[in-house]
């Protein structure tokens, strides 16, 4: 029967091998993932020690957690939150990484111990495991984390893209139809030397629309294929992807259409508030542009209105662009170049 460990590790008594490895995995690279591929054909068990380390990397713990759960769900992770500050290869510092793994964390009975550093002799000799080094000299990975933090996009290439799509920020422009979200994405792409994604709702509409309408069930295609389409492209984008609308938008067409919307849209609607890292809403001070498949300038101010109060009850916070596209391209600039994904918006207020 698996026992519960001070650690919050579940160990199995019957496995008969059982390794650990640890870092900081600021972020979970390929030659991290070697080590793991390693010690999964060797051993039956496998611990996976990750440090908090908030002084190496603004990727909150969870999230660095989280890859190696989804890559690796075979093997046990445990969030050491309160991990040793103590580095290098000096008595002292071997001394309190080997007591916080064996005393803290109370984990016992490893045969084996996998790394790719230095401190694979002495942790090894400390838990009478035998000292596995995988790639020591980087030939198989030629790649660290310290060269990853500092060029994540150059590196991407040694990223599995589920890591990597979490590395990109994600802007989302909304606003009423004619309110210059399209243009924007495209040119802020241009300039910034990656992808956008376009409205899938447009081109879905143009293809399925019967008198300028489409069912409640088709707007859950649209929100889907919108998702689907976006999440390919972060692996595809540097540093930025820059997105038209998002499935709020449709949402809200769904209201305006049907009076309702079916349960699943809502369900994407509630992702989509949280989704993004910033939220734009394009104002509506530019000409209106009357092409045939719009609705009118009074019903894009009334739309307006309605993204504005549903942004503000789903307490999503937005920065409001106005002004020419020139303009607003420059206010956009200027927030991205204050901006870090996980830093939080207490430098854009």
């Amino acid at each position: 029967m698996p026992i519960r460990q001070p650690g919050s590790v579940v160990l199995d008594r019957s496995a008969r091998s059982r390794g650990l490895t640890l870092g900081k995995y600021a972020p979970f690279h390929r030659g991290h993932q070697l080590v793991l591929d390693t010690a999964l054909a060797e051993v039956e068990q496998l611990i996976v020690v990750i440090y908090d380390s908030p002084e190496v990397t603004d990727v909150p713990l969870p999230v660095r957690a989280g890859w190696i759960r989804r890559l690796y769900p075979q093997v046990h992770v445990v969030e050491a939150w309160d991990g040793p500050k103590e580095v290098g290869d000096t008595p002292e510092a071997r001394k309190v990484n080997e007591d916080y793994i064996i005393e803290r964390l109370g984990i016992g009975g490893i045969t084996h111990f996998y790394c790719s550093e230095f401190y694979g002799d002495h942790m090894s000799r400390a838990l009478r495991a035998v000292n596995r080094l995988v790639d020591r000299a980087r030939t198989i990975v030629p790649i660290s984390g310290t060269q990853i933090r500092a060029e994540p996009f150059v590196h991407r290439q040694f990223l599995d893209p589920l890591v990597y799509r979490d590395l990109i920020t994600n802007v989302v422009f909304m606003g009423a139809p004619s309110t210059g979200k399209t243009t924007l994405a495209e040119r802020l792409a241009a300039e910034f030397e990656t992808v956008w994604m376009p409205e899938y709702g447009r081109e879905y509409w143009e293809r399925h629309h019967v008198e300028r309408r489409v069912t409640a069930e088709q707007l859950v295609e649209i929100a889907e294929g919108h998702l689907e389409r976006e999440e390919a492209l972060l692996a595809d984008a540097n540093r930025y992807l820059f997105t038209d609308t998002n499935a709020v938008t449709t949402f809200m067409y769904a209201l305006d259409y049907h009076g309702t919307a079916e349960q699943r849209l809502v369900e994407l609607a509630e992702v989509a508030s949280r989704r993004y890292d910033l939220v734009f809403l394009c104002g509506d001070d530019i000409p209106y542009a009357d092409t045939w498949e719009r609705s009118g300038a009074v019903q894009r101010a009334v739309f307006q209105k309605q993204i504005v109060a549903d942004l503000l009850a789903r307490k999503t916070p937005f920065i409001t662009l106005r002004g020419t596209v020139d303009e607003r391209v420059a206010a956009v600039k200027g927030v991205l170049a204050r901006f870090e994904k996980y830093g939080g918006l207490g430098e854009l207020v």
